[in-house]
């Protein structure tokens, strides 16, 4: 009777208290992630809302927009995104057709290579075409050193992978029997493609368009070491700003215009993907196929153009890095990585500089990694509140790294759980976290939906908890996938330039940080040795991908 009367033998109040705990607990891991953003994402977002909006009006507002630079940095802001999202679409659908809807010996090796670009850092890429159109580079002659030229074919480097592997899988997945339907009524080749192929490919050219705009606005390493002090956007106007001038309020006006400007692009990325996304329901087919005595020459061309966009920064780039004060060719360069340079060039060692990014890089990549971990359980496994996570996480991606950069200096500048942050160095990974997230959240996610839920339902059928059935058929099934989202953080926390650059401490640079000041400095010694840190940590990041990748292959085979 006592026992009824308390409710403990009732199954509905037992089932009740075991939905409640469940609830409970799901609340603690989408706690996880959401107080993490909200205190590293959210707070220095509004602080530099704040302060470039309240307090001073619209008309200081608009005196900073009217300063002088700042117009021509927008103007250049705008032409460089247009430009560079332009030049990737017009050298990346041809390589699309080349590596997506053909099939030729080779073809594997040469998706690999156009892939490579757009997992370096900024700062190597940068660094890359300055080798390439120095005075005594390979392109020297062309004078480029420092034009918007340089830049605009910096960033088609960088962001021509997208075009092709974006337009190339929905160009490979085409139904062949239009086109040859168009040409069996008396179409010409090129009327067959402009009148079918071209409407079909439009979704994944716009979303493929749309992303590259997005990435081509947020260039600020790329434009700060090629541009030097001939060409502005409005990123490097915010870097300036503060660590010249020490204008917070003109930083963080210029911040908010940065902020529509990326908010513009993300929309238009999201749009373009909804209608990609429509297009593409449905049964995948394989449209590719083998390539032709036809197609040889316009094969060769694509291949070739993008051979040389990614061969020749790479070959004047190693050069570079082995050149000596001389003119002749050595590894003293290397050598002097592990020395101290001038005091006012840098406090540290570079080699100690790339212990610092690796240090933080582990650090940020563990972070990352266990906040995604949270935000895909939530998002597929969650109750349908938690499930709105999965878009919290991805705000980060619609933020510049400077304006994030530039929110945590103004913001947390104090104590926090008894740690003071002016004088620690824990920004920075902190920093790079936060601007890695959204990607590992897209590597993950996707991958815990894929996990068949008759295997959950299994489990829990066997009276396995919610935990248990995570520990025993989620985990490893998601090991592979976990290692490639924490290989990526990793590699995007090793470059990481533009938060950084705000956040860390001088006595504690990062690698990025460290060859930005080399390069910047004159002197024939700080330069090659800034070229052989760009060199170094191009190999680092290629050796974390590269093990990655291995790792996940070896944990998919296993199980």
């Amino acid at each position: 009777m006592d026992q009824g009367l308390d409710g403990g033998g009732d199954p509905l109040i037992h089932a009740a208290r075991g939905h409640a705990r469940r609830h409970l607990a799901w609340a603690a891991v989408v706690a996880l992630p959401v107080v993490f953003l909200a205190v590293f994402f959210a707070w220095p977002l509004l602080t530099v809302l704040r302060r470039g909006l309240a307090g001073t009006g619209t008309g200081a507002a608009w005196d900073v927009l009217a300063s002088p630079g700042v117009p021509d940095a927008l103007v250049t802001t705008l032409a460089l995104a247009a430009l560079g999202t332009v030049g990737s679409v017009a050298l990346g659908v041809p390589a699309a057709w080349a590596l997506y809807r053909l099939r030729w010996r080779g073809q594997v090796v040469a998706r690999a290579i156009v892939a490579v670009p757009f997992v370096l850092p900024t700062v190597v890429v940068a660094a890359a075409f300055g080798a390439l159109f120095a005075k005594r580079g390979l392109l020297g002659f062309t004078h480029l050193d420092q034009s918007m030229t340089a830049i605009v074919l910096a960033l088609v480097f960088f962001n021509v992978s997208v075009v092709a592997r974006v337009v190339g899988s929905a160009w490979a997945a085409l139904d062949p029997g239009a086109q040859l339907a168009a040409r069996t009524l008396g179409a010409s080749r090129w009327r067959a493609f402009r009148t079918v192929t071209v409407p079909a490919l439009a979704p994944a050219l716009g979303a493929a368009a749309a992303v590259v705009l997005l990435f081509c606005s947020t260039s600020f390493g790329i434009v700060l070491v090629l541009g030097g002090t001939r060409v502005r956007t409005i990123e490097t106007e915010i870097y300036f700003q503060v660590n010249q001038f020490l204008d917070l309020h003109a930083a963080a006006v210029l911040a908010i215009v940065q902020l529509v400007f990326v908010a513009a692009a993300l929309a238009l990325a999201s749009w373009a993907r909804r209608g990609r996304d429509r297009v593409a329901t449905g049964r995948e087919l394989d449209g590719s196929r083998p390539a032709r005595g036809a197609d040889g020459p316009w094969l060769v061309l694509s291949v070739a153009a993008v051979g040389a966009l990614i061969v020749l920064p790479a070959v004047a780039l190693v050069e570079r890095s082995l050149r000596v004060a001389g003119g002749g060719h050595s590894l003293a360069n290397y050598g002097a990585l592990f020395t101290q340079p001038a005091q006012s060039v840098l406090p540290v060692s570079v080699a100690q500089a790339a212990l610092n990014s690796t240090v933080t890089a582990l650090i940020a990549a563990a972070i990352a990694a266990a906040l995604t971990v949270a935000v895909s359980a939530a998002t597929v496994r969650g109750p349908r509140w938690a499930r709105w996570i999965d878009a919290v996480a991805m705000g980060p991606l619609g933020v510049s790294a400077v304006v994030i950069g530039l929110g945590m200096l103004l913001t947390l500048n104090r104590e926090i759980a008894g740690v003071d942050l002016r004088t620690s160095w824990w920004l920075v990974p902190l920093a790079q976290a936060v601007v890695a997230l959204p990607l590992a959240v897209r590597i993950l996610v996707p991958a815990t939906r894929a996990i068949d839920p008759r295997l959950r339902a299994a489990g829990a059928s066997l009276g396995a908890s919610p935990w248990r059935v995570w520990r025993t058929v989620d985990w490893p099934l998601l090991r592979g996938p976990v290692a490639l989202a924490a290989g990526f953080a990793f590699a995007i926390a090793m470059g990481e330039f533009g938060a950084t650059a705000f956040v860390a401490r001088p006595d504690r640079p990062t690698l990025p940080l460290a060859i930005a000041r080399l390069l910047g400095r004159p002197g024939a010694e700080n330069v090659g040795m800034g070229f052989a840190a760009v060199v170094l940590l191009a190999l680092l990041t290629a050796a974390v991908m590269l093990t990655t990748e291995r790792l996940r292959t070896r944990v998919r085979a296993d199980v």
